[in-house]
């Protein structure tokens, strides 16, 4: 993939470019991550060259980042898996491989989302929504039945006390309360299909996740 594309931040036209990474970006990919996830983020979580290089080497495809006047400002990776891979529960640790994705199913017919991040400074632009967008092509692109991934619940720990996960992305579903990952989700076309126990380490979502896809509509089952 390699488009070219207009952007708005405040209130002016921007042009940036979504495309394929490749290993000459390594480093930069690692300085999105740093700027994403600054300390008290441990660094070793990071993505680091070996991860970059399973991405780049085992599903170009599902390599996407976006890039302004020759800095990149956000990425998107994915990888392909199969419904014996997603039968049952799974963490992002075990459906991601740690992030190295070593357990990409070629002939899978499902995109599933690793990792989605854009810089700070860029975060108004929609970048985040139109790397997905990207990533929805790409599905299409390859024929694929759907784009699937777990997300973040950073506002469950506020009710988490009184309502059970699914009751609160319900919640956030039928408009009762907002949360920053999910909502984002929804805005970008993605329908939750559940949630996750013990998806993550992540005091603020409860270690949990909810699950959304979305689903190729030219797919012929």
């Amino acid at each position: 993939m390699n488009k070219q594309m207009m952007v708005y931040l405040d209130g002016k036209p921007i042009e940036i470019v979504i495309r394929n990474y490749t290993h000459a970006d390594f480093a930069n990919m690692i300085d999105i991550q740093r700027q994403c996830f600054p300390p008290p983020f441990p660094s070793e979580l990071w993505w680091n060259e070996a991860q970059l290089k399973e991405h780049v080497t085992r599903f170009p495809d599902g390599a996407l980042c976006a890039e302004l006047d020759g800095r990149l400002i956000g990425s998107i990776t994915g990888l392909k898996v199969d419904d014996e891979q997603l039968h049952g529960a799974h963490s992002w640790e075990s459906i991601t491989d740690g992030g190295y994705i070593r357990n990409h199913a070629p002939h899978g017919d499902t995109l599933y989302i690793v990792d989605i991040c854009v810089v700070p400074d860029m975060r108004k632009a929609g970048i985040g929504k139109w790397l997905m967008q990207s990533m929805y092509e790409t599905v299409v692109h390859l024929r694929l039945k759907r784009l699937l991934g777990g997300g973040r619940m950073p506002g469950y720990h506020r009710c988490a006390d009184t309502i059970s996960p699914d009751e609160y992305l319900s919640g956030v579903v039928s408009g009762r309360f907002n949360d920053p990952v999910i909502s984002f989700l929804l805005r970008c076309g993605r329908m939750p299909v559940g949630t996750a126990a013990d998806y993550l380490e992540d005091e603020e979502s409860r270690n949990y996740a909810a699950l959304m896809e979305w689903k190729n509509p030219f797919h012929e089952s």
